[in-house]
């Protein structure tokens, strides 16, 4: 796949399912695509008029102007090379078998469709079209340069064996003879040993059957000592008793159309940078290896999976070309240590797959993997660079459940991320089935979010900051909720990370701003003495990759009538360790406006004095782990009381989070902490809560 979006024609007529494909399609991070949706054929039929021709076709055969295959059939006709995958509501095995006979890349139900699948149907569709249309342009190429060419005649007597060639015959194979007159053994004694049993058969099954044209390839031996590809094409004539006595012919050279014939299968199958197998031909294999399985439990496969750690890296930092050089090196390596009935190949980009077969265990298989961490682990030096990559590799073993090759890759893919996840750079992990569920399950959680959103299941919680001297409530720190309808409330901790991973956290994150910037200021011109309150949202180093977010940000409170000064933003210290030079910039903005900066969970090993000391922050909170133990624990109340000490120094505010009971209060009031969050004043209120205690101090005691 290039860096192009992949067009996509899909011809729905329900607009829910075309909205789950559409949403399936935004889901694949591999590849960009670019989907049109029409709901009728006509209207599929215009577009494949009026528009530049789809990459793939997504076709319902149940439309509102077509039933059954008539659709298919006319879309094919209209753009033959275009690849279609049928998507239908119900299993009908005779109609799947038609389909894909006359040309269907796929016949998919609609309900068993997710994104994996609906991907590697795609992949595997375009893929299978382009080896299909490579091979069908090199026979047409070659057919045309066939029919061309000068052949030679041969002219055999049945009965007696005796036989004519043409000088152009004789030419083809390096003979020279005066006598033109030669006996058919002169033929068949040049015969590949291997070719001429089936091309007797032939001879024998066209005499019995001669209203049938005798067409036949072989090699032979051309007088310089090396094998020719011919092609014979001829006629028998029979008598009356259908007892043939005369055949005649030609023969030609197709040596070179074989070759490159060869070449083109070749090219189709293999990657065109390392000469591995590609995609194709190893999801080819590995379906071999599954259906062997399938008949033989003892012939076991393993399929290993994995890419290179920090690929991008390198073609960023070094250039593609290094990268290429780096990937070619690693092919060149792997293939040392494999056995020629195992298949090592390059799937895509950075992207690499072992299939393992008669393997004993998966202590075999680990065992390759390790001779792979060893091969690797010794320098490449490309283009002057030295170069250590590591990879994590993900293990799936033959298993009675998987039918297809796409289910095999799959977990193995899911291994390989479940390696990536591990603090040792470079791990194995063997898939089990706990880890689909949990990537189901996963996926189900991001379905849910999404329709959450447009729902609007999320709610704003508020966790009242109070001074430690008064009891007055000074702000709230805004917490999101998830009222899942069946699930009930949903804790952050479930579903931030996915959100995050899948950017829905920037959406989610706008909208906590907008929400608890405008109930502030509610609160500020309805309730008595509050006028200077403020909030508190935490916000992730993601959103400052939006180089607008300050100016965003800004405008925002000014729809709101929020004073900027009232507005805390909550920036954990790992944020701008990930992000420093993105977040950095737009933080001076901020702070020029009068943004009030508070740096999070301050302590919790990301700490840089550098940057406290490069910005004037406002607050530091101090983190909840601290305060859980500093009654009981020396060193953490030591912590606590230096980092108060420093605030004061630099003459920032203090909140510490966490506090839970009196005797926390009254240790952080000798300490001269301002401020402080925690259960033993309140748990996070809903926004109706949160007006009432406004009204009133909060207890210390």
């Amino acid at each position: 796949m290039n860096d192009l979006a992949l067009r996509v024609l899909l011809v729905e007529d329900t607009p829910s399912e075309a909205d789950l494909t559409r949403f399936y399609l935004s889901r694949i991070s591999s590849t960009r695509y670019d989907m049109v949706h029409v709901p009728t054929l006509n209207q599929a039929v215009d577009s494949l008029y009026n528009n530049d021709l789809p990459d793939i076709i997504l076709l319902d055969l149940h439309l509102p102007d077509c039933e059954g295959l008539g659709g298919f059939e006319r879309l094919h006709s209209l753009a033959p090379d275009v690849p279609v995958i049928i998507l239908t509501n119900f299993m009908d095995d005779e109609l799947a078998t038609r389909a894909v006979r006359e040309g269907a890349q796929d016949y998919l139900i609609k309900k068993e469709v997710d994104t994996a699948l609906l991907n590697k149907s795609i992949r595997y569709a375009i893929e299978r079209q382009k080896s299909d249309a490579a091979l069908r342009e090199s026979e047409e190429r070659y057919a045309l340069a066939v029919a061309g060419a000068s052949e030679g005649i041969w002219d055999w007597n049945i009965r007696t064996g005796e036989a004519y060639f043409s000088p152009r015959w004789q030419d083809l194979v390096g003979v020279f003879q005066e006598n033109v007159t030669a006996h058919i053994d002169q033929w068949f004694d040049r015969v590949h040993p291997d070719d001429l049993p089936p091309l007797q058969a032939a001879l024998q099954a066209h005499f019995r059957d001669v209203q049938t044209h005798f067409e036949y390839e072989h090699r032979i031996m051309h007088e310089e000592g090396e094998y020719r590809w011919m092609l014979v094409r001829g006629q028998a004539i029979c008598d009356a008793r259908e007892k043939c006595y005369r055949m005649a012919g030609s023969m030609a050279d197709i040596t070179e159309r074989r070759r490159a014939e060869q070449q083109l299968l070749h090219d189709a199958l293999h990657d065109g940078l390392t000469d591995l197998p590609n995609r194709s031909l190893f999801m080819d294999r590995l379906d071999q290896a599954i259906r062997q399985h399938q008949r033989d439990g003892s012939k076991q496969y393993a399929v290993l999976y994995f890419d290179i750690d920090r690929f991008k890296n390198v073609n960023d930092s070094l250039g593609h070309s290094v990268g290429d050089r780096l990937l070619v090196g690693i092919a060149r390596r792997l293939e040392t240590i494999l056995r020629p009935s195992d298949t090592l190949a390059r799937l895509s980009g950075d992207e690499f797959a072992v299939l393992l077969t008669q393997v004993g265990s998966t202590e075999c298989a680990l065992s390759v993997v390790q001779r792979i961490h060893q091969l690797l682990r010794r320098k490449f030096k490309v283009q002057g660079n030295v170069i250590y990559p590591s990879v994590s590799i993900g293990i799936a073993m033959a298993s009675d459940q998987y039918d297809s090759p796409e289910q095999v890759l799959r977990d193995a893919d899911l291994a390989m991320y479940r390696a990536k996840s591990l603090d040792e750079p470079g791990d194995a992990v063997v898939f089990d089935a706990h880890m689909h569920a949990t990537a189901v399950q996963r996926l189900r959680l991001e379905t849910d979010m999404r329709r959450a959103i447009d729902r609007g299941e999320f709610v704003i919680h508020y966790q009242p900051i109070v001074s430690l001297q008064t009891g007055q409530v000074l702000s709230f720190e805004a917490l999101l909720r998830w009222q899942h309808p069946q699930r009930g409330l949903v804790s952050p901790n479930e579903f931030i990370g996915v959100a995050e991973e899948t950017g829905m956290i920037s959406e989610l994150s706008w909208w906590i701003l907008r929400t608890a910037a405008t109930q502030t200021r509610r609160w500020q011109k309805l309730i008595p003495g509050n006028a200077d309150l403020g909030i508190s949202v935490n916000v992730t180093g993601a959103l400052f990759r939006n180089e607008n977010m300050a100016d965003d940000l800004l405008s925002l409170l000014e729809e709101c009538d929020l004073q900027p000064g009232y507005m805390h933003l909550e920036i954990t210290e790992r944020s701008f360790m990930d992000h420093q030079d993105a977040v950095l910039a737009e933080l001076d903005k901020l702070k020029s406006a009068g943004v009030q900066l508070h740096v999070d969970d301050f302590g919790t090993g990301y700490s840089s004095l550098s940057y406290l000391k490069r910005y004037s922050y406002d607050t530091l909170k101090i983190d909840r782990s601290f305060i859980r133990d500093v009654t009981s624990m020396g060193d953490a109340s030591a912590i606590v009381q230096a980092i108060v000490s420093l605030g004061q120094d630099l003459k920032m505010n203090i909140v510490a989070e966490g506090v839970e009971n009196a005797e926390q209060v009254q240790l952080l009031r000798k300490m001269d902490c301002p401020e402080a969050q925690g259960y033993w004043f309140s748990r996070p209120l809903t926004r109706e809560k949160a007006h009432q205690v406004l009204s009133q101090p909060l207890k210390l005691n």
